[in-house]
């Protein structure tokens, strides 16, 4: 894992010193960093990852490219939904909503219009990828 650790020090070390530039992308897709506290280890953790407005909130999506199992970050905020964003020039708290039912159903077939590539990886793995809204909190 030390590559990805590797590549998600330095993503996060060029998004955080090109804070005032407009977009903050990656790969061509809308990028932010996701502070969640380790379901386990109490510890903060920073992810970088791709994002899809959705009004007032934030959509992430936990494919791990169609691994088994969900990513390290989704199990953090599913035991400790109060998390960190950093998109654009902005941070704020907000509190991590795993999407169910109808509603993810909707946000899940707008994700696949917009970016194809998650019905990939949903086709890989046997589990549902979640779709999590990001809400801010207010204060």
């Amino acid at each position: 894992m030390t590559d990805r650790n590797d590549l998600n020090r330095q993503v996060i070390e060029e998004f955080r010193a090109g804070r005032g530039k407009p977009g903050g992308r990656w790969e061509g897709r809308p990028l932010l960093l996701l502070t969640t506290t380790g379901a386990r280890s109490g510890q903060r953790r920073t992810t970088p990852m791709m994002y899809i407005s959705d009004g007032d909130r934030l959509l992430v999506i936990a494919s791990n490219i169609g691994a088994p199992a969900h990513p390290d970050w989704y199990r953090n905020l599913v035991a400790h939904p109060e998390v960190i964003v950093e998109v654009g020039t902005e941070t704020f708290n907000a509190t991590a909503v795993v999407m169910e039912g109808s509603e993810r159903l909707r946000l899940w077939t707008r994700i696949v219009e917009l970016y194809p590539f998650f019905t990939e990886h949903q086709a890989k793995t046997s589990r549902q990828i979640p779709a999590i809204a990001l809400e801010r909190r207010a204060g």
